[in-house]
């Protein structure tokens, strides 16, 4: 079974084409900015088998066309890495494109072994300076970095996401940093810029929780602009979501 926070139908921003998108509960960062704060938490989730989330996915495969697919996001999906290898086998016997949205907080035997049944990893980089990254989730980054470079060693196909936070994630220096780290990852196909945004505040004060970027304004098109300028220089596409 795998502990389910909820399904998104028709899904067109987690991966290619058309996708059924399922997001897994709990995970170990604690982003400062994080969108789903919903899904943090160990505790809770639907108990959901692997032939539910198959005849959803059956259901829906009409819509995919020849890019769509299935996408597992989160929370952290890698934290049940062990029942999603059974997931994705069974995607990938039956023609499934198979996707994994993840932070790369976790990286063991389970995890190898799902990334044989990967056809792409959307890598969520918090921050490529670990004592940065450690501000902004709670932990260092060296686990996401062992992922990263199993992906570039294995040949999986990844698109890096890289949240732009005014202050936090934004500096010139480490954005040139992180083009330098990835450079030579040729696996890499884009890099995706995502915009610091606060759509998910409501949900702090549903769930009684403190959100710690209150004062932090938004992205101005010329941050934007800016960011994007910096990495084209290391990547084969940059794109601003």
């Amino acid at each position: 079974m795998l502990k389910v926070h909820s399904f998104e139908s028709l899904g067109t921003y987690d991966g290619p084409g058309i996708r059924l998108v399922v997001f897994l509960q709990g995970c170990a960062f604690k982003c400062l900015y994080c969108a789903n704060p919903d899904t943090i938490s160990f505790k809770g989730g639907t108990p959901t088998s692997v032939d539910e989330i198959m005849r959803m996915a059956r259901n829906q495969k009409p819509f995919f066309g020849k890019k769509g697919g299935v996408t597992v996001s989160g929370g952290e999906p890698l934290w049940q890495a062990g029942e999603l290898v059974k997931l994705f086998k069974q995607l990938k016997e039956e023609g499934f494109n198979t996707c994994l949205d993840s932070n790369g907080n976790v990286f063991n035997e389970d995890v190898i072994e799902l990334m044989k049944y990967t056809d792409l990893v959307l890598l969520d980089i918090k921050h490529i300076n670990k004592d940065w990254h450690k501000t902004i989730t709670g932990k260092e980054n060296a686990t996401t970095l062992k992922l990263a470079k199993h992906l570039k060693d294995t040949g999986v196909k990844v698109w890096l996401r890289y949240v732009l936070v005014p202050g936090y994630s934004d500096q010139k220096e480490y954005l040139e940093e992180l083009g330098e780290y990835f450079k030579d990852y040729d696996n890499i196909e884009k890099l995706e810029i995502q915009p610091y945004h606060k759509l998910g505040v409501h949900k702090y004060e549903h769930l009684k929780m403190k959100y710690e970027l209150e004062g932090v304004p938004e992205n101005t098109e010329e941050q934007l602009k800016r960011a994007k300028s910096i990495l084209d220089s290391y990547f084969k596409e940059v794109i601003v979501n």
